[in-house]
Parts: structure tokens; sequence; C-alpha cells
């Protein structure tokens, strides 16, 4: 080999060297070809809250909705993503969603969520829960319907007048005496209107009206929805109502009620649902109650009766559910059919009447009754 050739050979082999170090320092600098390997970053502390919409004491599992609120949180974490037991999923930067379930009944479901940091690394915590959905009904049939179209007298197809005082005042101590005259009941546009007023009659100082469907419409479980308005004035005591059909024969309270609807005056923003039975020995222990500021307003009230359970709603918001177990005679005697009764009592053995009280109405626009 000669010089020069061994010495071009050296030049290019330190040429290379050279390039190879500048191009090592460029790397361990963090230059586009780095190698250095950036640390995982695991979140921590990852919290989960979950609220179910209507859930209160009376309604465990929602107000049949299927809304769910979900808040989550975690230190080191970016995005969130949420699983919901059905095959959907959320992804969401705050933590913060709003989920709907459509599948009707009360279903379980554990809900996952998934904190992720900047590194894609990830923690799991998991909730379970029970929610209510309501059924779609929006393909029940109707079955009967009154919608109060024919000005004048009430159907008397439909309904029957109850007329007097009662026993005891009907058992409560009512101080009204009802009539089938067109003072106190009557269809003016569209409506029945039922109006409780001061006048001296029969012997009482109070009129109003008492209807029924007995004998003329009974049934065995089924929607209702019936919309009304609500009268004013501490001492009325207006109801939507029903008793079981074998009222005559095996009395109250083993025929079972239903108050779909109950208002007292003194008290006038509550609404009441009810139920009474031979295990509550007749009184109200089971029973929901919701607030209603606009009550002398149009609202629906409703209940759902199934072969396992009453529900309550107000504008379609369930606020209670009637639901023993296990069913006995006592506490479950609606495998039986029942009729409707409306009608505004006055007073009774524990309240008073305003002594300035002149008359008020309750206004019903329909009632309409579904399978389901």
């Amino acid at each position: 080999m000669t010089l020069k050739k061994y010495i071009m050979i050296r030049l290019i082999t330190l040429i290379v060297l050279i390039i190879t170090s500048c191009s090592s320092e460029k790397s361990s600098n963090g230059g586009e070809n780095s190698g250095t390997t950036i640390e995982d970053i695991i979140p921590s502390n990852l919290n989960l809250t979950i609220d179910i919409v209507g859930q209160n004491n009376d309604n465990l599992n929602g107000d049949g909705s299927g809304v769910i609120s979900c808040l989550a949180s975690a230190t080191d974490a970016i995005n969130y993503e949420f699983r919901f037991g059905n095959g959907e999923v959320i992804e969401s930067t705050s933590g913060n969603v709003e989920f709907i379930y459509t599948t009707p009944g009360v279903n379980n479901y554990t809900v996952y969520v998934y904190a992720y940091s900047e590194t894609d690394n990830y923690i799991v915590e998991f909730e379970a829960i029970s929610i209510f959905v309501n059924e779609d009904d929006s393909s029940a049939e109707l079955i009967w319907s009154e919608e109060f179209d024919q000005s004048g007298v009430v159907n008397n197809n439909n309904w029957t007048h109850e007329i007097g005082n009662g026993e005891w005042g009907w058992g409560n101590g009512e101080s009204q005496y009802y009539t089938n005259r067109l003072e106190n009941s009557k269809v003016e546009d569209g409506v029945l209107k039922i109006t409780a007023k001061t006048e001296a009659y029969q012997g009482y100082n109070y009129t109003s009206a008492r209807l029924i469907s007995r004998d003329k419409f009974e049934f065995q479980y089924g929607r209702v929805d019936i919309r009304a308005k609500l009268p004013e004035g501490q001492g009325t005591w207006p109801a939507l109502w029903m008793l079981g059909a074998n009222h005559t024969s095996v009395g109250w309270p083993a025929c079972g009620e239903i108050d779909i609807m109950e208002h007292w005056g003194h008290n006038p923003t509550v609404v009441a649902g009810s139920i009474h039975t031979p295990y509550s020995h007749g009184d109200t222990w089971t029973t929901g109650h919701l607030n209603v500021s606009d009550f002398s307003e149009f609202h629906i009230y409703s209940i759902n009766w199934t072969s396992d359970k009453i529900q309550f709603f107000i504008d379609d918001n369930l606020y209670y559910t009637y639901n023993p177990s296990p069913k006995n005679i006592q506490n479950w005697p609606f495998d039986a059919p029942q009729f409707f009764i409306l009608n505004i009592a006055m007073g009774g053995s524990w309240f008073d009447i305003d002594p300035n009280f002149v008359e008020s109405s309750m206004e019903v626009d329909y009632i309409r009754v579904y399978d389901n």
C-alpha cells in the first residue's frame, strides 16, 4: 500500500468518526433522533360520582327518565372514557357527562370510567347502579276516555252522582252536602267543573258534587291520565281517586283505594298520591307527595297500575311507587277492578274551613285509560 493511499484511508476513517460523534451528541441533546425515553405518567386519586335523576327515598331507581349524571376526577388525567354497561361509550376531557338509558323497566348496569394521562397510561374506577326507565306507552291502546266535550249535565252513561252527606260525613266528618245540581257540577267549555260553595242547603252550610263511575266503567290494570286544575281555599279537599268495585260486598279498606290525586287547601302547594289497604288499617302510611306551586293551573295526574306495582306521576314525573313484597290480600287488594270517584269535599274532622270561603272549582279536562 502506498503512503498516499494509507493517508487517504486514515483521513476518511477520521471524518466518519467525527460525523458519528456529532450525530450522537445531537441525539443526546434531545434532537429529532433523540433516543431518550419519556417517563410514564400514571394517573391517581380517581373518583367517580353518579347521580340518578329523580332518585329519592320513594324512588331509589330514579324518576323513569333513565338519565344519569357522571362526574370523574383524577390527578394527572387529561381524558376520561365512560363505559355504561350496555355497549355505549362517551369520552370527555372534563370528566362530566350525562347519559340516558332507554331499556324499559328496572335494569342493573356497571358504569366504568377510565382516566388517561398524557402518556396514555390509565386507571379505572366503577360503580354498579340500578335504574328505572318508563315503558314507552306511545303504542298503548286507549281503552276508555271521558273528554267532557258535551256541555251541560255530565254524561249519565259514564257517571252517577252520589247525593247527601254520607255516613258521618263520608267517614271523615266532612261538612258538605253533595248534589246533582248544575250549580255544583256541569260540563262547560270542554271541561267538567265541580264547584264547592258556601250556602245553606239541606241543613248543611256547604254544597259540592261527587261523581262515580261504578257499574258504568270499571277496569283492572292500566295507565290513567287525568288533566285537571285544582280549587283554592282553606277547607277544600279535592280528589281524583278509585275504589274497588267490590266495595259494597267487602267494605273499605278491604276493597283497596288508589288516590291518584289528593289535595288540601290548607297546604296548597303539596299534592299527594296514596294507597289505602287493610295492612295500613286504611290510614295513609303508603303515600307520596310532590310540591306543585301552580296547582290552580292544569297538570296531568297519572298512575301506572300493573299486577305488581302502582306508580304515581305528575306531568310524567314519577314521584311515588307502591310495590309491597311479598304481596298478600292485606297489602295488595289490587288484582280486581276499580271505579273512578271525582269530588271536592269541604272540611273534615282534622282541618278547618276558611270562614270567608265563598266558592271554588276543580276543572277536569279529560280522563284517559290505556292498557299496559
